[in-house]
């Protein structure tokens, strides 16, 4: 069964509350409608869909590009209620409380951000289903994505969206057009409505028809529709919904929008302070808060699990008896403070920049804490009108050079990655980083989220003050050097107290646990190699890539063409309807399967199916892969080349995926296509400055990875004997010997072998292989009956893991499947399936990690000019001199496949070219 993604318009809900819900107060006085009714609704849609991922999407204040497009856009809107106003911060709190990812991001309307969310999980396989009452985003509406009005509760699959609108999904944007939206002051043809707007998109099809054969129009309405074309250019942008916003790591990966626990403190709170005493008494039956003597509420307290038998309750730590946050700007004040660092056993660091991009930040400030409640801020490039006199960068970073570079001192950051590369660009080599606070508390929640506001919350009941609050958001937040020194001040030594305060929480639990211990090590160095990787770079060839995008788009006209021929028509090859009618009605070819609505669906898994017999579909996934080829990776990754380091310098998000996978970003050198010809050529593009291009990548690690924790004699022997497992596989599922086995016996047995890894079943192996649901069961049953191990192990993980909420990779990484204690039905068959996985796929992360911190080790004991530029999934790339290849390549081997013994023996293939594309 299909993942599904559950989107709320939180901005819709908010005004949808506030005007359903009567004017409620507490016994302050406040109002409590809309928080109310907000918090009603999430529980409700919730129960109701039980989905895999999940999000609330809140506009942020401030303008977006559709303001400076039309300054008029959303002129005619009234402020916000002062009443709504006061209720939004609770609102964003209890939502997160219950378990909803937020975001709400800077610049970028909710509409776009659900766009851009729904496009990522279907071009993953995975379902959207939006709830809001805005009609615009009806323009989103496909087999993939469907709506859910919040006005009626009523559902928009497609034929839906016809039904409310009498237009097609793919015809709102025009259909909009015409109209206008009052509610965001966008014009439209005048005396132009509804009904007008539908009868001439049915007529003519989509705007640009019509167009063409307006002078057809009679009467007012058609020479309104003549003199309003010009016109449509810029109302095109303002109604179209963006489908690509940059959201940093979650272009990544759609894993940070599981469903969290609930925070039963947090909702506590807010049902206690705003007198919902039904919801209250629905939570304090748990016991999570503790009545005092006097009546009062005694501290909270967190459940942590730090062992496999038995959760450790941690008090949250009493707040420091006072605060002494100082800004330094005296020669004397400085050197006060590096007395101070030289003698502390742990000293957290932390940097103010003009930038996320930590190849681009340049430095503001520094701030430093040695002891919790205490700390400084030493500003050394603010500016505007009220700015004090502050020391320079030149002589800060000439003061404190020698106790940054020293490893001897040991410093606490959090994502002290960022922080590295920053000093870098300042011509500082950061040393003695002994702690990272990001990391530990993604080795002890890895499912949660690492920003410093929610570890903060989550391990210190301590609201820290959010960025924006400071800057600003939209078009109107302002850089970090334009805030004041007194704010930056507070905001920046607060950074650094807290990273020391969540330090010297949640260490003790990290080294209780000797998994846990571990894991913390090893991400610790492998944040210090994937800080030089990303330094590194990689070289592209943009000319390669030039050629490629002109091939490519000639292609895509050959396929545009050739459709067209084997169709008879033209045809919109990206509107459902249109292909549905191509292929189900005017060519005759049997529907696979319908949409909700009775429809014949035309999804990816359709086509595919078709493609086996039938040329047209075939042809639609060719063109369909080569045009997102196009737009992501030959166009774009010559406009990201560094300027300064003529490289592409992608960024490794380290806490981002639960089973310590990296997840790569800006660009994702992780994701480009190997299984066309296409998208392998895109590999030819990445080039060696120095001489040759190296790759070493591990042979079927997950397979061997199987085999060691499942423990089955018989498949581990066939890797000990150096075979082809998918081979030997199909010997015996076939019951032939191996060298009878056909080239589609052993694909068969491929599937099987890495299907079962990922927790497929028999209807999943059958559609793989296009066989009947009764064969797959009897290949299963064959490849059990002569690896029972397998089978054994993924009953005894499946159960661990509903017992324990997590599962540990063979090296005491721990995975959390929390919702495997609360989950039903498809979620929690999804999850187990998960579950199977994790410990492989986990493992496989872990290795790979330790790779890396060898390889890195021994190319710097070697002092070798080599440089490690990339790692992608279970592959290591190298930009290597000429006369260090032999070397590198005889090395490699050894040095990947002695980090770790298993009980089967772990085998690194290496290549060399004169680019990625010859030595992989």
């Amino acid at each position: 069964m299909k993942q599904t993604l559950l989107l709320v318009d939180g901005s819709s809900y908010l005004y949808r509350a506030f005007h359903a819900m009567p004017d409620l107060r507490n016994a302050r006085g406040e109002p409590t409608g809309a928080l109310y009714g907000v918090i009603a609704m999430m529980r409700k849609i919730l129960q109701d869909y039980e989905p895999d991922y999940m999000a609330c999407v809140f506009d942020a204040k401030g303008k977006t590009f559709r303001d400076d497009l039309f300054s008029d856009y959303k002129a005619n809107r009234p402020s916000m209620p002062t009443d709504l106003a006061q209720q939004i911060e609770p609102i964003h709190r209890a939502v997160r409380a219950l378990g909803w990812p937020v975001i709400c991001v800077p610049g970028v309307e909710a509409d776009d951000i659900i766009g851009t969310l729904s496009v990522q999980a279907s071009a993953q396989g995975i379902h959207s289903v939006i709830s809001t009452g805005d009609k615009d985003l009806a323009q989103l509406v496909n087999p993939h994505v469907e709506l859910i009005n919040t006005m009626n509760n009523e559902r928009q699959d497609i034929q839906g969206v016809i039904d409310r609108y009498g237009v097609r999904p793919e015809q709102i944007i025009d259909y909009l057009m015409l109209i206008g939206d009052t509610a965001d002051n966008i014009p439209g043809v005048p005396k132009v409505g509804p009904k007008t707007a539908a009868k001439w998109l049915n007529e003519y099809q989509d705007l640009d028809t019509l167009i063409q054969h307006a002078d057809e129009i009679k009467g007012v309405a058609g020479q309104n529709l003549r003199d309003f074309i010009p016109s449509f250019e810029m109302t095109r942008k303002l109604v179209t919904v963006k489908l690509d916003c940059d959201l940093g790591e979650l272009n990544a990966s759609l894993d940070q929008l599981r469903p969290l626990p609930l925070d039963k403190n947090t909702l506590l709170d807010i049902y206690e302070d705003y007198g919902f005493r039904t919801w209250l008494r629905e939570l304090t039956g748990d016991a999570t808060r503790i009545p005092a003597q006097d009546g009062r509420v005694a501290p909270r307290k967190a459940a942590v699990e730090v062992s496999s038998d038995e959760a450790v309750e941690h008090q949250f730590p009493e707040a420091p008896a006072s605060i002494q946050y100082e800004t330094v700007t005296t020669q004397a004040d400085l050197q006060r403070w590096i007395e101070k660092i030289e003698h502390a056993e742990l000293t957290a660091l932390d940097t103010e920049t003009t930038s996320l991009d930590p190849m681009m930040a340049r430095l503001v400030g520094v701030s430093l804490s040695v002891k919790p409640g205490e700390a400084c801020y030493i500003p050394v490039a603010h500016q505007g009108c009220e700015v004090i006199e502050q020391l320079s960068p030149a002589v800060v970073l000439a003061a404190l050079k020698p106790w940054l570079e020293s490893s001897k001192h040991a410093k606490i950051l959090h994502h002290a990655k960022y922080d590295a590369h920053v000093f870098a660009t300042e011509g500082v080599r950061l040393q003695g980083i002994a702690e990272d606070s990001m990391l530990q508390a993604y080795v002890l929640d890895s499912h949660l989220r690492v920003n410093m506001d929610d570890v903060a919350q989550r391990w210190l009941n301590v609201q820290t003050t959010p960025y924006e609050s400071i800057c600003g958001k939209g078009a109107k937040q302002i850089a970090f050097a334009d805030v004041s020194v007194d704010v930056a001040t507070a905001y920046a030594c607060e950074d650094a107290d807290i990273t020391l305060r969540l330090h010297q929480v949640m260490r003790p639990l990290i080294a209780a646990h000797e998994g846990l211990e571990a894991t913390y090590q090893l991400e610790l160095a492998t944040s210090s190699v994937l800080t030089t990787i990303e330094a590194n770079g990689v070289a592209i060839n943009a000319d390669v890539l030039h050629k490629q995008s002109h091939e490519l788009g000639q292609r895509l006209l050959e396929l545009e063409a050739e459709a067209y021929e084997l169709a008879g028509q033209p045809f919109n090859m990206n509107s459902p309807k249109q292909v549905g009618e191509i292929l189900f009605e005017k060519l005759g070819i049997p529907v696979v399967k319908k949409t909700a609505s009775g429809a014949p669906s035309t999804d990816e898994a359709v086509l595919t199916e078709l493609a086996n017999d039938y040329p047209l579909p075939k042809l639609m996934l060719e063109h369909r892969g080569i045009a997102k080829l196009k737009s992501t990776y030959t166009d774009k990754l010559p406009k990201m080349v560094n300027p300064k380091t003529n490289r592409v310098h992608t960024r490794y998000a380290q806490a981002a995926v639960v089973t310590g996978r990296l997840a790569s970003s800006d660009p994702n050198l992780q994701n480009i296509p190997v299984r066309t010809a296409e998208g392998r050529k895109v590999r030819d593009a990445f080039v060696a400055t120095q001489g040759k291009v190296v790759s070493a990548d591990y042979s079927q690690i997950e397979l061997r990875i199987m085999a060691h924790v499942s423990g089955d004699k018989n498949l581990q022997q066939v890797f000990v004997d150096g075979g082809d497992v998918h081979r030997a596989t199909a010997a015996e599922i076939f019951s032939v010997t191996p060298e009878e086995v056909t080239p589609d016996q052993r694909y068969a047995a491929k599937a099987i072998n890495f299907g079962l890894i990922y927790g497929m079943g028999e209807f999943g192996l059958a559609n793989n292989l296009g066989i009947t649901r009764a064969a797959a069961k009897a290949y299963i049953d064959r490849y059990f009956s002569r690896y029972p191990g397998v089978a054994q192990y993924m009953e005894r993980i499946k159960e661990q893991a509903k017992d324990q909420g997590y599962v540990e990779t063979v090296f005491g990484r721990r995975l959390s499947f929390p919702e495997l204690k609360t989950a039903k039905g498809p979620r929690m068959a999804g999850a187990l399936r998960a579950a199977i996985n994790a410990p492989m796929q986990g493992t496989a992360a872990d290795l790979i990690k330790k790779a890396m911190v060898a390889v890195q080790h021994w190319l710097d004991q070697e002092q070798l000019k080599t440089l490690m530029v990339m790692q992608v999934h279970d592959e290591l790339v190298f930009d290597v001199p000429v006369d260090e290849v032999e070397r590198l390549k005889e090395a490699l081997p050894g040095l990947m496949c002695g980090i770790a013994t298993l009980d089967v023996p772990l085998v690194a293939e290496v290549g060399e070219g004169d680019n990625w594309g010859q030595a992989h």
